[in-house]
């Protein structure tokens, strides 16, 4: 990040630089490609904070800038993606009695908690899928589970981690904040792309894009960390055991051997990082 700002301002300068017109008199070179790319990153900048929503986050206790400013409408976003995630996963399970288990944990974990008092509409689907393990939800309360996450649970404690956090990624709105912060990057990118390209190449776009990626997945994996501390909290409030998810991060670190990547490059924290966190927000909840 320190090598790609230092670049930028070398070049943003070095344009910039004293020139002279026809006429001998001192002037301001300025390349038009130094104003396309001031326009981009300006008007970027612009929209971020005029054609977003400011909110106060009772949850996270954050001030957050939302695509959507409604939850009426992160409801309508998820609920028109839902069917598509399911097909993608292989379909619902057909597991009536282990759907009817998830089904009763995440009503127990909404009820217990100030997230009954939102107006999401909370729904929990358990996927056929049996390969994956994973866990998401969409905006507005459409929440998923995979048979291989279900299957890898030693008790209910543990299935009631995984769906608070589930249940805190909505409520942090963090699928919304996210949509905002990710056209902030893509456009400060392509604006920096412009300033850094030499006519040649895209290899000032690659680099910037790299950076506002990085950056992408650098609020994704601090919303995993705000999540898990959501989850600890109504996992407490809702009378379950809060250390079950230690024992969560202890399965998805077993199940991913061999196919982990460095954190810098995952949307989502190392497991093994995430329980000192976890076992913090245990000790503040349980005050």
């Amino acid at each position: 990040m320190i090598r790609f700002m230092g670049r930028f301002f070398t070049r943003f300068f070095r344009n910039m630089a004293p020139s002279f017109d026809g006429d001998g008199r001192r002037g301001i070179g300025c390349h038009p490609r130094i104003i396309l790319a001031l326009l981009i990153m300006g008007g970027t900048l612009a929209y971020h904070y005029l054609g977003t929503t400011e909110y106060e986050n009772e949850f996270t206790g954050r001030t957050q800038r939302l695509a959507f400013a409604t939850a009426e409408e992160e409801i309508a976003l998820g609920l028109q993606s839902a069917p598509l995630m399911i097909r993608q996963m292989g379909g619902q399970s057909r597991d009536m009695q282990a759907q009817a288990l998830v089904d009763r944990v995440g009503a127990k974990l909404v009820q217990s908690t100030l997230a009954r008092q939102t107006p999401y509409r909370f729904e929990f689907h358990l996927l056929a899928d049996r390969e994956t393990v994973n866990a998401f939800a969409l905006p507005g309360g459409q929440i998923f589970i995979t048979e291989a996450l279900f299957r890898l649970f030693k008790n209910e404690d543990q299935l009631a981690g995984v769906l608070g956090h589930e249940i805190g990624h909505v409520v942090g709105r963090h699928s919304n904040e996210q949509m905002a912060t990710s056209k902030l990057w893509q456009g400060l990118a392509q604006g920096a792309g412009v300033l850094l390209s030499d006519g040649q190449g895209n290899t000032g776009a690659q680099i910037a894009g790299m950076v506002a990626n990085m950056r992408v997945m650098k609020y994704g994996r601090d919303d995993e960390l705000e999540s898990d501390s959501l989850g600890v909290r109504f996992l407490i409030e809702a009378g379950y055991n809060p250390e079950a998810m230690i024992g969560v991060m202890e399965i998805l670190a077993k199940s991913s051997k061999g196919s982990s990547q460095p954190e810098f490059m995952s949307t989502h924290p190392a497991p093994e990082n995430r329980v000192e966190r976890i076992r913090e927000a245990i000790a503040k909840y349980r005050k």
